[in-house]
């Protein structure tokens, strides 16, 4: 696959899971409550690790044919580990 492709769809992914973010900002403050506010925090808390896994599978994509097995597999043990902390 293209580099620029895949740097095009990681920058996307990014931008996306900012505008949610900041949609999910507003909402809490319209909310106007703890309790609305705490429920709409949590959908949120569902989005980072969804773009994170998906913003490293395409930077792994890209990375393969021009990165050794080694350091690739120490990449994808570095993505592992960061959902096995986080979970």
């Amino acid at each position: 696959m293209d580099e620029a492709r895949i740097l095009t769809g990681m920058v996307a992914l990014r931008f996306i899971s900012s505008l949610i973010e900041l949609t999910g900002a507003l909402l809490m403050w319209r909310a106007g409550t703890v309790k609305g506010a705490f429920q709409i925090n949590a959908s949120l808390g569902l989005v980072g690790p969804i773009i994170l896994l998906l913003v490293s599978s395409l930077g792994i994509a890209g990375l393969a044919a021009q990165v050794s097995p080694w350091k690739l597999a120490l990449v994808i043990a570095g993505v592992m580990l960061i959902f096995a902390g986080v979970g």
